[in-house]
């Protein structure tokens, strides 16, 4: 197996980061459909899912979540979380990890700085947010691909370590991820970034976060962020709860029950309530003008697909140039579960192709 961006995702399915329905790769049916309950075979599922993506859709069924779903479960996911691969050794980007000061007088932020380079020509930088959900994964599994990023795209890469939820509901991870951008841009100059040059980016939970960001650095006109890289994004707290989607979606990778607990511990309230505080949810933020130019990527039969394609629309009527891409037969993390697959590699080309380019252009 090449080890890319991707090459944790192993990693990830032993800890239970990527989470397949409750009822498991055996289960004759599964449950859940739009507007009520329905029955879908297994091998139904399957035969929607690319070929190229079947094995991995296996292996993740074969991972279910926690039946039932709770703190105590969660808890133990975490600490069942197999060892993290070490950092790759020189030549790859270098590895230093600081503590940025919390924005809102709560505890320093842990940031893992990676591929800085001071005193030579400034370059871009990437504010990545690592996904779960909002209540699993770590900095620890990201290192590796970020070093590769950082090395492919001739850039520094900055990894915020924000607190997990439901110990910490919403403002609190968003400030952690804001914290870490303003050290980021407050310290450009010493780690050899461009200040014009900094973008955001996030897979799943960490999309969402990726969101939120992009949403309050515009709100706040303090630090410019140039680009967000949206990878299959967790964007609106009433998929699953309020709003289902069809029996066929949402069945391999991340799942409505999990949606809703993960949103529910986030929001400190069940997911999909009447209101929500503002910024906390990308998806009923009502006002997305002025935010900077995205790439959305999703699979077709990811859970995350008709909140991605509609904020996508949502962000195009409101002026930020945005390139949406949708993947037929993926779920959610196939790029993780098979990198090798065709239609992984071209998912991870177009974001990265689009995230070059925005480095070019941005001024």
């Amino acid at each position: 197996m090449i080890v890319t961006r991707r090459a944790f995702q192993l990693g990830l399915l032993a800890s239970g980061t990527i989470m397949a329905t409750p009822s498991g790769v055996r289960a004759a049916t599964v449950r859940g459909g739009a507007g009520a309950d329905s029955d879908i075979n297994t091998d139904s599922i399957l035969r929607r899912v690319d070929p190229e993506l079947r094995a991995g859709a296996r292996k993740v069924l074969s991972h279910p979540l926690p039946v039932p779903l709770t703190l105590a479960a969660i808890r133990t996911m975490r600490r069942n979380a197999p060892a993290a691969v070490a950092p790759l050794p020189p030549p790859a980007p270098a590895v230093a990890r600081h503590n940025a000061p919390h924005i809102g007088g709560g505890p320093p932020v842990p940031v893992t700085v990676i591929g800085a380079r001071p005193g030579g020509a400034l370059r871009p930088a990437v504010l990545h947010i690592h996904g779960g959900g909002m209540i699993v994964g770590r900095v620890a599994d990201t290192i590796v691909a970020s070093q590769r990023l950082a090395d492919e795209l001739d850039c520094v890469v900055v990894e915020a370590d924000y607190r997990l939820s439901p110990e910490t509901p919403f403002p609190g991870p968003l400030e952690d991820c804001y914290s870490a951008l303003k050290w980021l841009h407050d310290n450009a100059v010493a780690l050899g970034v461009d200040r014009r040059h900094i973008a955001v980016m996030g897979e799943s939970a960490g999309g969402g976060l990726a969101a939120m960001v992009a949403i309050a650095a515009r709100d706040r006109r303090a630090i410019p962020i140039c680009y967000q890289v949206l990878i299959y994004p967790m964007l609106d707290d009433r998929t699953g709860s309020t709003r289902r989607v069809p029996p066929f979606i949402g069945r391999i990778g991340w799942n409505e029950a999990g949606n809703r607990f993960g949103w529910s511990s986030f929001l400190g309230r069940p997911a999909g309530a009447a209101t929500v505080p503002y910024g906390s949810v990308p998806a009923r933020v009502w006002d997305l003008s002025g935010l900077p130019p995205a790439f959305i990527g999703v699979g077709a039969i990811d859970l995350f697909v008709d909140e991605d394609i509609a904020y996508a629309a949502r962000l195009v009527a409101a002026g930020a140039p945005t390139q949406l891409h949708v993947t037929p037969g993926a779920y959610h993390g196939f790029d993780f579960v098979a990198p090798e697959a065709r239609v992984a590699i071209e998912f991870t080309a177009a974001w990265k192709s689009a995230l070059r380019a925005a480095f070019a252009t941005a001024t």
